[in-house]
């Protein structure tokens, strides 16, 4: 796995399967697909098509970790496909994507689901409210889901984001994990497998915005508009093999574990179970939940008022994953029939 470079290349994007939607960088030109299959015209259109493709992750968290798990079980190279999955941050996925630096990426800070799910843990001196008041959270990136999660968190607390702790923003999850250890910062947000480090150093957890219910559409897999037209039967197999992969990850506990221990970084069984335990509620057919989706524009809008104009239906088409429902190609995974 290695990081690529990013070049400026204007191109149409649209968004497939899996968390935050990054329509920073070209909203208007992106669509919501969750999970597989365009319809039948298109495959039938016989133009050659690439085989060897990339696929981005924004974090070494277990909510990136599908195309890896995807990759190392072997299901694309079961599809025809060479794949190489490498990691792009955060900030710079969206781009490397319109720029064709890679042909799909994940890109979210929640599970595929339509609620927020991070933790937001403090320093073991800073035990509640009143500890937190005048303090510094450690985040990511203005105007992130990170950032948006502890708001939240914050408010849950009772306290005044804007007025009574301050935000100080380190660039991505490990520093902020680090951030917190060495009480540079007194609150931080983290997901699995940080939340075990965190219990073994004492840390305090004190929200837990997965029990706030919360919508906030989960993880997505995002393409290009164009690499879906010239690349019909590309995006069908990347699709059928991401599918077999979440059905992998749910059903295959322990080797689940051997392949997220290379791509986490970590062979800490707790950590390892604590990530799995997270994760696996992912659902098998993950479609868009269009209020999720609005709340994500929403947010957008609180910084960039143009995202105000547009709906979430704009961005949402759950044909693909509707189609391939109905096929019975989810339904047979998991009644183990071929």
């Amino acid at each position: 796995m290695r990081k690529v470079s990013v070049q400026s290349k204007r191109s149409e994007s649209i968004i497939m399967a899996f968390s935050k939607l990054e329509l920073r960088c070209r909203t208007a030109a992106m669509t919501l697909l969750f999970l597989f299959g365009i319809c039948s015209a298109a495959f039938s259109q016989g133009k050659p098509e690439k085989e060897r493709i990339r696929i981005g992750y924004a974090a070494r968290a277990v909510i990136h970790s599908i195309p890896y798990l995807t990759n190392e079980a072997g299901f694309f190279r079961e599809e025809g496909l060479q794949v190489e999955v490498v990691r792009t941050a955060g900030s710079v996925a969206p781009m490397a994507l319109i720029s064709g630096d890679v042909d799909f990426t994940i890109m979210s800070s929640f599970l595929m689901t339509r609620y927020a799910s991070m933790f937001f843990v403090s320093r073991p001196e800073t035990a509640g409210a009143k500890e937190l008041r005048g303090k510094i959270v450690g985040l990511q990136r203005p105007g992130d889901a990170y950032e948006k999660s502890a708001r939240f968190a914050v408010r849950h607390l009772g306290l005044d984001p804007d007025k009574d702790v301050k935000f100080l923003f380190l660039g991505s999850n490990e520093v902020m994990w680090t951030a917190l250890q060495t009480g540079k910062v007194a609150a931080t947000m983290i997901t699995p497998p940080a939340t075990v480090f965190a219990r073994k150093a004492g840390m305090n957890f004190l929200v837990n915005l997965s029990d706030l219910k919360i919508e906030y559409q989960g993880a997505t897999l995002a393409t290009r508009r164009s690499l879906i037209r010239d690349n019909p039967n590309l995006t069908r197999r990347v699709l059928r093999a991401v599918v077999r992969g979440i059905h992998f990850f749910k059903t295959r506990r322990e080797e689940t574990y051997r392949i997220l221990a290379k791509f986490l970084g970590t062979n800490d069984r707790d950590a390892l179970e604590d990530s799995w335990n997270y994760a696996a509620d992912m659902p098998a057919k993950p479609y868009a939940v269009e209020t999720a989706v609005q709340a994500v524009l929403s947010h957008l809008a609180e910084r960039e008022p143009r995202y105000a104009q547009h709906r979430a239906a704009e961005f949402i088409d759950p044909g693909p994953l509707s189609e391939i429902d109905r096929s019975g190609f989810i339904d047979r995974l998991y009644s183990g029939q071929k």
